[in-house]
Parts: structure tokens; C-alpha cells; sequence
């Protein structure tokens, strides 16, 4: 439960700095422009807070090359989701990525933690 709930205040604050990093690129770059920046740094800044504060693990190179891979699914979501909201009902790109990324929360949890836990670890956690 320790997990989940650090999990999601790591999301919040990820959140927090991908909303901040996504308005300031906007105004220099088209909005999916913007969006991949603010996703690739916020990604970043994840990692290293969900391997100190979430899972409690060292962070390495492997892990680090690695966990892109627990956003892939995020990404698509959100990129989708940003697209649908602004291209097509067209709501405008400034709040479109917030009411976007909610989707894939779930998913990134599980993905992360079998990236950033070994095996053994995860099951004698849950």
C-alpha cells in the first residue's frame, strides 16, 4: 500500500512538472511538440524519484535505460489522448494532456515496478 500511495504522489508531482514544462514549451512549439519534450524530461525526473521514494532501489543504468518502457503505454494514451481532445473535439491544448494522461496510470504502476524491483522483491512486497 506504501507503494502505491508514494507512487502516486510521484505522479502528482510528475504531473505537476510535465503541466509546467508542456505551458512554458507551448508558447515556442506546436502543443505535440511541447507534449513529447515536457513527457521525455518529466520521464527523467520519474525515474529517479520512483527508485528513491517508491521503490526504495538503487537506480542503475539498466533501470534507468529500462524504464522508457513503463511509459510507452502512458505515452501512447496521453499522445492519443491529447490528439482526440484538441484535433478532433477540438477542447483546446492547454488543459488536453491533464484530462489525457489519467487513462494510463495503472498500467504505468505495474509496468515500473517489474522494471525497477527484482523478481523476488516484488513478490515478497505485495
Amino acid at each position: 500500500m506504501r507503494q502505491i500511495l508514494t507512487f502516486g504522489a510521484v505522479g502528482v508531482v510528475n504531473t505537476a512538472t510535465y503541466y509546467f514544462l508542456y505551458l512554458i514549451f507551448l508558447n515556442a512549439l506546436p502543443y505535440l511538440a511541447a507534449h513529447i519534450l515536457a513527457f521525455v524530461l518529466s520521464m527523467v525526473g520519474s525515474f529517479f524519484l520512483n527508485a528513491r521514494f517508491t521503490y526504495r532501489t538503487r537506480p542503475t543504468w539498466r533501470k534507468f535505460l529500462l524504464f522508457p518502457l513503463t511509459n510507452v503505454t502512458n505515452f501512447l494514451v496521453t499522445t492519443a489522448g491529447v490528439y482526440v481532445i484538441v484535433d478532433l473535439l477540438h477542447a483546446g491544448s492547454r488543459f488536453a494532456p491533464l484530462i489525457a494522461s489519467a487513462a494510463a496510470i495503472p498500467v504505468t504502476f505495474v509496468v515500473s515496478r517489474r522494471v525497477m524491483l527484482p523478481g523476488s522483491e516484488r513478490e515478497s512486497i505485495a
